[in-house]
């Protein structure tokens, strides 16, 4: 599948076409172009604002107007937050990315357009689009700056793609054995009753159970296990001490 492109009409800053860059590498997209930027193209200030995400700004095109931008393209969308007079469906950046989505599973280039920085899109040009996509913000701050809203929408497009969350950074092991967890309930219930935990003695049976089904949640590994059972022994040898403690202290004063 490939994805939407990008296309940005009249950027102003360096600055932001670099951030827009970093927020299309992050999920996933490569196709920018670059409808008449302020101070012209390439711009070195870009690169250094990308942080790495070079690929978009390797590859960007420069397009005197949004007609040209946008020619190619069999769907593309509008983004804005400022209502207009045009009669477009309005649209949130999930449904956008589904719409899209549908699309580019046929074999068609679709694209997202934003407005410059300070401006926005012109109605002229939102009139040459589908559909507007706007976010549901707080009403009491519309403020989003450019990039934010890249990202926002590209998100929304990589999860059509990768809806699952990403794999762990590393495998974690094992759960530990049936016998293994075994041998922790016991140890652990067997200190505990030493200690006088369970009382009344009638609701041991349910305490026991209780507990094994808290530590069976956590679903510890061998090393885990390992480690728990050394905590529970460090615990018991040092009430041993307090208690042996106590009785030294008890025979000294009968003395």
């Amino acid at each position: 599948m490939t994805p939407p492109c990008i296309i940005l009409d009249k950027p102003q800053l360096a600055q932001n076409i670099g951030a827009v860059a970093r927020a299309m590498a992050n999920f996933g997209l490569a196709d920018l172009r670059l409808v008449n930027p302020r101070d012209g193209w390439p711009q070195e200030h870009a690169w250094a604002a990308a942080s790495g995400a070079e690929w978009p700004l390797n590859a960007a095109r420069i397009y005197e107007s949004v007609e040209a931008a946008i020619a190619d393209l069999r769907l593309v969308y509008a983004t804005t937050a400022r209502p207009r007079e045009l009669q477009l469906p309005i649209l949130t950046p999930r449904e956008a990315a589904a719409n899209l989505s549908g699309e580019v599973a046929q074999g068609h280039a679709v694209g997202l357009l934003f407005g410059g920085e300070r401006a926005g899109l012109e109605t002229a040009d939102i009139a040459l689009c589908s559909a507007v996509v706007t976010l549901p913000i707080d009403p009491r701050f519309r403020s989003l700056n450019l990039a934010q809203a890249v990202a926002i929408n590209a998100y929304e497009w990589r999860m059509t793609t990768e809806a699952s969350a990403p794999p762990a950074f590393r495998n974690a092991p094992p759960a530990a054995d049936a016998g293994t967890m075994l041998g922790l309930y016991e140890h652990f219930e067997r200190e505990l009753d030493d200690a006088g935990f369970f009382h009344p003695p009638e609701k041991k049976p349910s305490m026991v159970q209780n507990l094994r089904s808290a530590l069976a949640r956590a679903r510890f590994s061998d090393q885990e296990v390992r480690t728990f059972r050394g905590v529970v022994t460090a615990l018991s040898q040092g009430r041993g001490r307090v208690l042996a403690r106590l009785a030294r202290e008890a025979a000294a004063k009968k003395d």
